[in-house]
């Protein structure tokens, strides 16, 4: 089998594919095996039935060639594809040129590809990250924090501000006299927000035994519409919460170290650990988002986009389900209509695709290409992921036509390295970061400070390294951005 390649209108491929006559023959004698082990012919055992009855049955022997080729153009279309090393993002238009009645075999497929799209001032791009170097300040806050959780609530004598905790009779009630809120001994801490913003605001400066009264608005509880409420407060105790001192006693008590110094020193580190796994995935999004900004929403395929919303869709559908949650249970939890949450979910598809399609120019710009050793490294991994065989994942990416795609991802993950090596990095204050800053022990365990107050900061690699394992493992299922399952 021999296939050629070459470009046609917009981002489509013309495959011209030849199969010889000898090897249609073999395909034609398997199918005519198939068809004779499952006819049910009267007269006939399974798998001893005539060529020349299974053609009558069919229509002649044209037709049983015709199904025979119908099965089989598959495969040779997916042999074509790693052959020509073409990466399809949708279904092929095939059109048999020759060899429909006898002979030879010859067809074109044509195929859309992705564009290669242009990014211009890609080298120059600057990305803005939290800065990873801990400051006094930090360490105070995080020591502060510390002592919130042995803080005391000590009555005062003295108004209220924010801050404070105060305890609270609060009614409201409609102008019909109707109560829609009614609580004792509430505890209340001021300046939270967590009732109505007027109350807040007549608790500051309040004294003990002061009834509040005052009308405010609020949603109703079926129509959502807002409601006038007449509140009536009494105040009945303020509370200030006081921190203990910062000494060594402290210090021995609430942690595992003896002194201030050896907690402070500890917390440090750890907030140092955190703030460069926070920073380097900062840099990666930053990175990525600036790169997708270079390319046109008219250069983006639709096909490309269509597709990765429907794998989001589907990822999203199998992780509530795992959750047992229904997508109505989601949207309401979240607070959108199915309408925005749609578009929410394109939108960041469509970002998605254009860094895919952005980081394949790069790769294309810097010449950055995958060698054989690192494509069988590739597989290698994928099949001790998938416990089988190297020759086997390789002969089923062939066979699927999918080998290109996983050569497509290494190529992406070197540009994506390519690019978190040159981009200029900058701190909130537009100060420069080196990457040296951004470096941090692999074996060493980017946890949160004591106390936990660093969320968000989740698992991370060093940026100048790191590769999407994940879509290099989804590069044998489909076209978009990020892939399903490997068909391997």
């Amino acid at each position: 089998m021999r296939a050629t390649s070459e470009a046609v209108d917009g981002n489509k491929v013309r495959l011209s594919v030849e199969v010889d006559e000898t090897e249609v023959d073999s395909v034609l004698g398997d199918a005519i095996r198939t068809m004779s082990r499952q006819a049910r012919i009267p007269g006939f055992r399974p798998g001893k039935v005539p060529r020349q009855v299974l053609e009558a049955r069919m229509g002649g022997a044209v037709a049983l060639r015709s199904e025979a080729l119908r099965d089989a153009i598959p495969d040779f279309y997916a042999r074509a594809l790693a052959e020509a090393e073409i990466d399809p993002i949708s279904s092929p238009e095939i059109d048999i040129t020759s060899g429909q009645e006898a002979g030879a075999l010859a067809f074109d497929a044509v195929v859309e590809v992705r564009p290669v799209v242009p990014i211009p001032g890609y080298a120059g791009l600057r990305v803005t990250v939290p800065s990873p170097m801990v400051s006094d300040a930090d360490v105070d806050a995080q020591v502060d924090r510390l002592r919130e959780t042995d803080a005391e609530l000590v009555e005062v004598d003295r108004p209220a501000k924010d801050g404070d905790h105060v305890t609270i009779d609060v009614h409201g009630s409609l102008p019909d006299g109707t109560e829609v809120l009614g609580a004792d001994d509430l505890l209340y801490d001021v300046g939270s927000g967590r009732m109505v913003p007027a109350l807040d605001e007549q608790l500051r400066g309040a004294k003990v035994g002061d009834v509040l009264a005052f009308d405010s608005e609020i949603p109703g509880a079926e129509s959502g519409d807002a409601r006038d409420v007449a509140f009536k407060v009494l105040l009945k105790d303020v509370k200030e919460k006081r921190l203990p001192d910062v000494s060594d006693e402290w210090a021995a008590e609430t942690s595992e170290f003896a002194t201030v110094d050896a907690l402070r020193v500890d917390l440090r580190d750890r907030m140092g650990k955190v703030k460069v796994v926070q920073a380097q995935l900062s840099m990666r999004q930053g990175a990525l988002g600036a790169l997708a900004d270079l390319v046109e929403d008219d250069q983006v395929p639709e096909v490309l986009v269509d597709e990765e919303l429907r794998q989001r869709l589907q990822d999203l559908g199998q992780r509530l389900e795992q959750q047992g949650v229904a997508i109505g249970q989601f949207l309401q939890v979240t607070g959108q209509t199915e309408e925005q949450f749609l578009s929410t979910l394109q939108a960041e598809a469509r970002v998605a695709v254009k860094s895919d399609l952005a980081l394949r120019s790069l790769a294309d710009q810097e010449s950055l290409e995958v060698t054989e050793e690192e494509l069988a490294a590739e597989i290698d991994a994928m099949a001790s992921r998938l416990q089988l065989g190297p020759d086997v994942v390789r002969e089923r990416l062939t066979r699927a036509g999918r080998l290109a795609a996983v050569r497509s991802e290494q190529r992406k993950a070197k540009a994506l390295a390519w690019l978190l090596d040159h981009v200029e990095l900058v701190d909130e204050e537009g100060a420069p970061v080196s990457r040296d800053d951004l470096r941090v022990d692999q074996s060493a365990e980017a946890t949160p400070p004591h106390g936990g107050p660093e969320d968000g900061a989740g698992d991370g690699d060093d940026g100048a390294e790191g590769v999407p394992e994940a879509a290099v493992a989804r590069a044998g299922a489909g076209a978009g951005a990020n892939n399903g399952e490997s068909n391997a």
